[in-house]
């Protein structure tokens, strides 16, 4: 367990944690800074570390660490509070990513705001977890594609093995207790140290779900909430997963307009139709015969992955052209095995997932039809169905009681969280909300070249005032 500068939080404010959705009053900041990790660190960035229990259903019990960041307002005498902030994942680590945030806000909301980063309890600096995976395994990624029925019942084995290696870790103590509750629950804490009455908060993807859980169980612990490439109201759970196809279909077009508008230099076809077509064509042909490991599963999983960002989509071309050359690709980086096993710790203690790999498949045959691209990847199965835990209490479920300050902005066009899906969202929260839609492909819209999506944003943090309702902002070039 990694151990740093500790805090551990006074006697009352574990007592109020016995009843979910109650934390203690704020009291006078406690929190020692120091410098950050060396992985962490970033200009004006400094650290600490938080404990917390374990099981908030024994607040007095075993404690576990969180690690946090601030980035420092400079003008305290415009300083309003702080900004709590969660770049996505589950699995990912936000030590440094309070400064890269802040260096990419306007300066207007760094004065207003100490930026506040965490790893999320079983992540990095906190105490991390291990599902001992190997170098095969973390190879193998999050979206195996099924061609066949078969094929589900290879991956179940597969599957079935990994959440038994989570059980059997020496973090398997922590398998019911790494979820998102908790993890909204050390948010509170966070801001009981801090000495904060009050939390604004930013979240990115599965941040968005992490935020709207907090809003749930402290709703008047909330100041003003920034939601960006929202997940459904169910966050990370089996709809969730299975939009994946969904946000593909949604997405791809972007990028086969992009080929084909230089099809001299990718040779990937000179219409979009035609780019479409290669899609197929590569992925049925990597199945028969793979090149430099990359299989017709993984060319879809790499595409799906790139097509998150704009700027990243020359990489994605040339990459297509390497493997239609029957040239390998250059050496990727896996998911690190405590990124990947704070990923499943998550999403299989949040929810309950079908356990009947009959149900994979059904549901396999279904998706691969509907959206042929990456369906068939989104619906198969995870370790999740074989979990040894079952989930400790229900998912939180998201509603339109508490104050009116959550603001949504999401891209049409968003392969990992779907329009679709952040449209639940915005209903379940009802009047709590307003979305700010904007006419553009890819993940995370803060910082995506649309300053009417920026400004909304800007003005909501500095002064509170949200868009009287629904805004739709348009496309931007530039």
């Amino acid at each position: 367990m990694r151990r740093s500068l500790s805090l551990v939080l006074g006697v009352a404010a574990a007592a109020a944690a016995l009843v979910p959705g109650v934390s203690a009053a704020a009291t006078p900041s406690a929190v020692q800074w120091r410098a950050c990790p060396e992985d962490a660190a970033w200009p004006g960035l400094e650290c600490s570390t938080v404990q917390v229990p374990l099981d908030y259903r024994q607040p007095n019990g075993r404690k576990i660490d969180i690690a946090i960041s601030r980035l420092a307002s400079q003008h305290p005498a415009q300083r309003r509070g702080v900004l709590l902030t969660n770049p996505g994942g589950p699995g990912q680590g936000g030590l440094q990513w309070a400064g890269q945030l802040g260096q990419g806000l306007p300066q207007a909301v760094r004065d207003a705001y100490d930026v506040i980063g965490m790893d999320p309890r079983g992540v990095g600096h906190s105490t991390p977890v291990t599902c001992d995976l190997t170098e095969e395994q973390k190879a193998q990624g999050n979206l195996p594609y099924a061609n066949n029925p078969g094929d589900v019942v290879k991956q179940a084995g597969i599957a079935k093995t990994v959440a038994q290696q989570c059980a059997t870790s020496e973090t398997g103590y922590l398998l019911q207790h790494v979820t998102t509750a908790n993890a909204a629950r050390d948010l509170d804490r966070i801001r009981a140290a801090l000495g904060e009455p009050k939390i604004s908060y930013h979240g990115v993807s599965y941040g968005t779900y992490l935020g709207a859980v907090y809003t749930q169980l402290f709703p008047q612990r909330t100041d003003r909430i920034v939601l960006d490439s929202n997940l459904g109201p169910g966050g990370y759970d089996r709809t969730a997963m299975r939009l994946f196809g969904r946000g593909m279909a949604d997405r791809f077009p972007d990028f086969a307009k992009f080929a084909a508008a230089d099809n001299a230099t990718y040779g990937l076809g000179a219409t979009p139709e035609e780019v479409t077509a290669k899609f197929f064509e590569l992925a049925a042909r990597l199945d028969r015969k793979p090149v430099g490991g990359v299989d017709g599963s993984l060319f879809r999983g790499l595409t799906f992955g790139i097509l998150f960002s704009d700027f990243r989509m020359p990489e994605l071309a040339g990459n297509w052209r390497l493997l239609d050359r029957g040239q390998p690709l250059p050496p990727a980086v896996p998911a690190s095995d405590n990124a990947s096993a704070a990923r499943l710790y998550t999403l299989c203690g949040d929810s309950n997932w079908p356990k009947s790999v009959l149900r994979y498949q059904v549901d396999v045959e279904v998706d691969r039809v509907k959206y042929p691209m990456l369906g068939a990847s989104g619906a198969n199965i995870t370790p999740c169905a074989f979990w040894p835990a079952e989930p400790v209490e229900p998912p939180v479920r998201i509603t339109g009681e508490g104050p009116s300050n959550v603001l949504l902005l999401q891209n049409l066009r968003d392969p990992g969280t779907p329009l679709a899906g952040a449209q639940k969202l915005r209903r379940a929260f009802g009047d709590r909300a307003r979305m700010v839609t904007v006419d553009a492909g890819g993940h995370g819209s803060l910082f995506a070249k649309n300053k009417c999506g920026d400004n909304a944003v800007t003005t909501f943090l500095t002064t509170g005032q949200r868009p009287a309702r629904d805004l739709a902002c348009a496309a931007e070039t530039g």
